[in-house]
């Protein structure tokens, strides 16, 4: 059994990094955006995210949009292989809380409670940080999420706060262990963070990994049936700034690169509202969960 310990740091990381997630896949399943690969027996291989792609149903149409999935706490290895894809499109649309013309820089960090977490995970989990490892001045990139004064009034417009959300993020953490009735992992815990290093590592990987499966249950608390400002309203900011990109005429390929809880809804507005189709589908390596390092090749 995850304890409530355990899910409260999941999901209190995910909503501070604006990495929300749907629920993992189960073993033979898929939910698109953002899965754990396992081997035959079940043992975590890799958390995975997609580039979902989409094009238009009218084939004299040449534009395509590509969905790609953010974790923004990651190996180097996966924000390599994203930088080379970024290269290839002719607009990158990202997401950040920030105003409209500042660009964020490798390294900042603020005195605030999230750069706190993120420095702690950093160190924990042996990972980088996103905002480190994608460059983001890059003559294509688009900055497509509101400013910090759009978010807070929307906010105030639907009665939201930080403050309801972690309550409600809270009781569906309880009501989450009352339906896991199985055994504690305080143990692994425990194992993992006595291990050596690169182990410790390794194994808490795992363990945070594990907890994404109940990030469906906290996004619907969150978005609820009208929506959120933290999941709809910066999905709909996103979009608008993808049909002001398409307007141009000059744009053949665009990505969307956002967080794996934002890509179901606007899936369906792609579908819904700029008549695209789904058109195919690449999973990226997020965390590395193999049990072993692997071995390197003897010097020449």
């Amino acid at each position: 059994m995850r304890t409530r310990s355990q899910k409260l740091l999941a999901l209190a990381i995910a909503v501070t990094l604006s990495s929300m997630t749907p629920a993992l896949a189960k073993d033979g399943e898929s939910n698109d955006f953002l899965r754990i690969r396992r081997d035959d027996s079940g043992t975590p291989l890799a958390m995975e995210t997609s580039i979902t792609s989409f094009a238009s149903a009218d084939e004299s149409q040449s534009v395509t949009v590509d969905l790609v999935g953010a974790v923004h706490i990651a190996d180097k290895a996966y924000f390599d292989e994203l930088n080379k894809a970024f290269a290839s499109y002719d607009a990158v649309l990202y997401e950040l809380v920030a105003p409209h013309n500042v660009t964020p820089n490798p390294g900042e960090r603020s005195a605030s409670a999230v750069s706190f977490l993120q420095t702690t995970m950093k160190s924990v989990l042996g990972l980088q940080f996103q905002l480190d490892c994608v460059d983001y001045k890059k003559p294509n990139f688009v900055h497509a999420d509101m400013t910090p004064e759009e978010f807070a009034s929307t906010m105030k417009e639907r009665g939201e706060s930080f403050a309801q959300m972690f309550l409600r993020m809270f009781g569906q953490s309880i009501a989450m262990q009352s339906r896991d009735p199985g055994r504690s992992s305080d143990a692994q815990l425990l194992a993992a963070l006595f291990a050596s290093p690169e182990e410790r590592a390794r194994r808490m990987k795992r363990i945070m990994a594990e907890q994404f499966q109940d990030m469906d249950a906290a996004t619907s608390v969150l978005d609820g049936p009208n929506g959120s400002t933290i999941l709809t309203e910066r999905n709909k900011a996103a979009l608008r700034v993808l049909k002001t990109e398409m307007a141009k005429g000059k744009k053949k390929r665009i990505a969307i690169f956002y967080g794996a809880a934002h890509l179901p809804d606007m899936e369906e507005r792609l579908i819904s509202e700029f008549k695209l189709k789904r058109t195919g589908l690449k999973w990226v390596t997020a965390w590395d969960l193999e049990s072993k390092p692997k071995e390197k090749p003897p010097a020449e």
